[in-house]
């Protein structure tokens, strides 16, 4: 995405707020949520300064699936020798992982809901989800690969509060990998929850 273009933004209203809004990231566009008693004229400027707000606090790279692809294009050249994947984009229908790697494809998936998360977390996931291509399950040398992204652990620790927070909001997540430390997965997808 143009670094430069504003995004595509929808306005819902809600009953349910009195006073406060949000705005995120729903596959390539933004939808803000406001009082449903606000003025035409207000919504626009509050819908704008959250809308902002989350560009500033998300980056306009989180918006679509050739943002993520270039993403995980430096950060291979980076720190994983130049690795690619088959495809990279985001999957809303990553409900208990934050990633996923096919080892027979070489697909990898990302949780549409980490498009919220900081661009740092988000990089330490990609690194992740690369390293699989290198090596399949979560072995010491598939750790030894994911962690030459600097922030790695960081990036695990911020997901693990994440994680517990989705999961007292109602949102399943899952706390472990799918696949035990040092085996692949069984069916060729290395699924991560982290």
């Amino acid at each position: 995405m143009d670094p430069d273009v504003t995004p595509e933004v929808e306005i819902r209203a809600s009953a349910r707020r009195r006073k406060t809004g949000v705005a995120f990231w729903e596959g390539g566009h933004v939808v803000v949520v406001v009082p449903e008693r606000m003025s035409r004229a207000a919504r626009d400027r509050f819908a704008g300064q959250l809308v902002e707000q989350l560009l500033q606090r998300t980056g306009r790279r989180h918006a679509s699936d050739a943002g993520l692809a270039a993403r995980a294009a430096a950060l291979a050249d980076q720190y994983l020798g130049g690795v690619r994947p088959s495809s990279i984009r985001w999957s809303s229908r990553q409900q208990r992982r934050w990633g996923s790697c096919s080892l027979h494809s070489r697909e990898i998936r990302i949780a549409s809901r980490l498009q919220t998360v900081p661009e740092w977390v988000l990089d330490g996931v990609i690194v992740h989800e690369l390293a699989h291509l290198l090596e399949a399950g979560h072995t010491v040398r598939f750790h030894e690969i994911a962690n030459r992204y600097p922030r790695q652990v960081e990036a695990h620790t911020y997901l693990d509060g994440f994680g517990h927070g989705l999961t007292t909001a109602g949102f399943p997540v899952r706390t472990e990998d799918d696949d035990a430390p040092g085996e692949a997965a069984a069916d060729g997808v290395a699924a991560c929850a982290w």
